[in-house]
C-alpha cells in the first residue's frame, strides 16, 4: 500500500525538477508547464472522492488494483509523449489512477489490521509515503543526471508491477457492508467542473485576458458549481462528500492544515525550476543570487 500510494505522491512533485527539460524540448510557455503539473494533481482532487466511492461499493482492492494499472499505463504514455498537448493529456489520465489507487490503499489498511496495529499501520503509510512525495526533486534530479526527463515517468512502471503483483497475492478483498444506493455522479460531477473551471480559470486568466471569454465561462461555471455541489450533498441519502464532516474542529483543522502544506509545496515546486531556467541567459553572478533567493 505504502509503495502504490507512494508512485502517486512521488509523481505529485518528482515532474517539478524536470519541467525545464519539457520546456526545452517542447518549446512551451509557463502556462504550458503549468498544465503539466496542474493537469495531475486536479484529477486526483476532482476524482479522490469518488475513488473512495467506488472501492467501498465495488471492492477496494479491486479498485485500487485498476487504479495502479491505470497510472502506469498512463504513465507509460507520458514517457512517450511527442507533444506538448499528448503530454498534458496524459498527465490527466494519470490523474485518475492516482485518485482510484490512493484512498483504496489506506482503506485496505484500516481493513486488513487488528484495531490494536491498526493505528502504527496507518503512521507507517502516512509517513513514507510523505517521504515518496519529498524524495521527489531528489529522484527527478537524478533521473535528469543519468538520462531524459521521460525517466521520470518509465520509473513508475516497474514499482507498478511489483504493486500489482503483491496485491494479487496478499490483499485481501473488502468493501463497506454499510454502503447502498446509487453512486454520487452527480456530486463527483459537480466538484469536477468546480476544480477545472477555477483551475483553468486561473491559469489562463494572465495570457488570455480576464475578459476573455474562455476565462470568464470557466469562472462562472466554477461559481455556480458550488452552491450546487453543497446543496445536492445536503440532501443525498449517500453523499460522496457529508458535510456533517466539518462540524468536526479536529477534521476541518486537518484540512485547512493540509491545503496551505500542499499550496505552498505546489507553488515552490512549480516557480522554483521556472526561476532558475530564466536566470540563466544572466551573467553568473546574477544567477546565482537569483536561485539561492528562491523562496524554494
Amino acid at each position: 500500500m505504502v509503495l502504490g500510494s507512494g508512485i502517486a505522491m512521488l509523481d505529485s512533485t518528482v515532474v517539478g525538477i524536470a519541467l525545464p527539460s519539457i520546456g526545452r524540448d517542447f518549446h512551451g510557455g509557463f502556462g504550458t508547464l503549468q498544465w503539466v503539473v496542474t493537469g495531475y494533481t486536479l484529477t486526483v482532487a476532482a476524482f479522490l472522492l469518488l475513488g473512495g466511492a467506488l472501492g467501498d461499493r465495488y471492492g477496494r482492492k479491486r479498485i485500487f488494483s485498476i487504479g495502479v494499472a491505470w497510472f502506469a499505463l498512463a504513465s507509460a504514455l507520458c514517457g512517450l509523449a511527442p507533444t506538448a498537448g499528448v503530454l498534458i493529456a496524459a498527465r490527466i489520465v494519470q490523474g485518475i489512477g492516482g485518485a482510484l489507487l490512493a484512498p483504496g490503499s489506506l482503506a485496505i489498511l484500516q481493513t486488513s489490521f487488528r484495531p490494536d496495529d491498526r493505528a502504527r499501520a496507518i503512521g507507517a503509510w502516512s509517513g513514507l509515503s510523505g517521504v515518496a512525495a519529498a524524495a521527489g526533486p531528489l529522484v527527478g534530479g537524478y533521473l535528469l543526471a543519468v538520462g531524459s526527463w521521460r525517466l521520470v515517468f518509465f520509473i513508475n512502471l516497474p514499482v507498478a508491477a511489483a504493486v500489482l503483483v503483491m496485491t494479487a497475492r496478499h490483499v485481501p478483498e473488502s468493501r463497506d457492508p454499510t454502503t447502498n444506493g446509487r453512486v454520487d455522479t452527480v456530486g463527483a460531477a459537480l466538484a469536477v467542473v468546480f476544480l477545472a473551471g477555477l483551475t483553468y480559470g486561473l491559469i489562463e486568466a494572465p495570457t488570455r485576458g480576464w475578459s476573455s471569454p474562455a476565462v470568464v465561462t470557466s469562472l462562472v461555471l466554477a461559481a455556480l458549481a458550488v452552491p450546487a455541489f453543497l446543496v445536492v450533498e445536503r440532501h443525498r441519502a449517500n453523499p460522496m462528500l457529508p458535510l456533517a464532516l466539518f462540524r468536526s474542529r479536529q477534521f476541518s483543522g486537518a484540512n485547512g492544515v493540509t491545503f496551505a502544506v500542499y499550496g505552498a509545496l505546489g507553488g515552490a515546486s512549480s516557480c522554483f525550476p521556472s526561476s532558475c531556467r530564466s536566470s540563466r541567459a544572466t551573467p553568473r553572478s546574477r544567477r546565482v543570487s537569483r536561485c539561492s533567493h528562491s523562496p524554494s
